[in-house]
């Protein structure tokens, strides 16, 4: 299947991009909102007229502009006016104490910080866990669900052993091999995080660098060795990424993330940050490929552009920031690639 005729991206405030403009006409606007939807591969799309539309939002697809309710009916408010009917029991909070929710439509939004201001005025009362309005408790769970079992190397290695894993490209991340010849990466050391079977690990290392590649799962591993036995400069290791010893610290040029954020605990996901900074030597950089879509309770775990800005702003300056326009159709519209330097 084919890319749709438009890309509509949705800024940090919640107003559709044609090209790098907002929507003025408060039709268009509310068109493209009306019309929103899950995409067939779990992205999002809308129509415009006779014309299908990616949608690529910075946030989620719906930034509240207002909140409001009518005869006990809670409602949002978009720009344009457009307004759409919420259940209470769908709110749930991030780490920033943002309130997220659905539409009776399913489709997500996040309240801004005037919207989040106004719900709770219309409140009877609210703690760290709870809301309550009109005299009922409801309690507020987190965005993210927890799912430890994703730590544990058995959950992976059960995976590859029992079924072919989702992830599987079985060839490097088509972003990374256009990417490369543009930022005239020198010979480095570089490291990939959850290798998975090796894929991007050669890619790197045909190209002449120095690849460490670590992973999990022993199965991974041994596929890996095996498939990419006759590429030199690779060194594999099974391992928790998390236990890696003091030996690795500013220890990389580079490293490479492609389905390793999206696929640890989010709980542990500003650790991963902090970890990429301590294997990378002084100037390290970071090139990645992050999935930017609705999923909170199994890997692969999705976020936002806002939610990844947020956690790698105080530790990388960023070089390149952009979604990825040429992939595969179940990834069509979820793919962010950046490139990014240690601060």
């Amino acid at each position: 299947m084919s890319l749709p005729h438009e890309v509509i991206a949705i800024d940090e405030e919640g107003y559709p991009l044609l090209g790098e403009l907002r929507v003025q006409d408060a039709a268009v606007g509310a068109e493209i909102f009306r019309n929103l939807r899950f995409a067939e591969n779990n992205a999002f799309e809308t129509n415009l007229g006779q014309d299908r539309a990616l949608i690529e939002a910075f946030d989620e697809p719906f930034v509240v502009a207002q909140v409001f309710r009518v005869n006990q009916i809670w409602q949002i408010q978009l720009p344009y006016d457009v307004v759409f009917p919420f259940d209470l029991k769908t709110l749930t909070l991030d780490e920033w104490d943002r309130f997220h929710g659905l539409t009776e439509k399913g489709i997500p939004f996040v309240f801004s910080r005037k919207a989040q201001a106004e719900f709770f005025r219309l409140l009877d009362d609210y703690d760290d866990e709870s809301i309550t309005a009109d005299g009922v408790r409801i309690e507020v769970p987190p965005w993210f669900s927890e799912n430890k079992e994703v730590r544990n190397e058995k959950y992976w290695t059960d995976i590859y052993q029992t079924e072919e894993p989702r992830w599987e490209l079985n060839q490097p991340s088509p972003a990374f091999v256009d990417i490369l010849p543009r930022i005239k990466l020198q010979r480095s050391r570089i490291l990939v995080l959850g290798s998975g079977t090796g894929n991007d690990a050669a890619f790197f290392a045909r190209q002449g660098h120095n690849v460490t590649a670590v992973d999990i799962s022993s199965e991974a591993i041994e596929r890996a060795k095996e498939k990419y036995k006759d590429v030199p400069g690779i060194t594999w290791i099974q391992s928790d990424l998390f236990a890696l010893g003091r030996e690795h610290d500013a220890s990389y040029d580079l490293i490479v993330e492609h389905t390793c954020y999206c696929a640890i605990d989010p709980s542990k996901r500003n650790q991963l940050i902090s970890l990429w900074r301590r294997l990378l030597a002084e100037g390290g950089q970071l090139l990645g490929v992050f999935f930017v879509m609705e999923r909170r309770d199994a890997p692969p775990f999705g976020g936002t552009e806002w939610e990844l800005r947020e956690r790698l702003k105080k530790s990388f300056q960023f070089i390149f920031w952009g979604r990825w326009h040429d992939s595969i159709h179940q990834r069509n519209g979820k793919e962010l690639l950046v490139f990014a330097t240690k601060r």
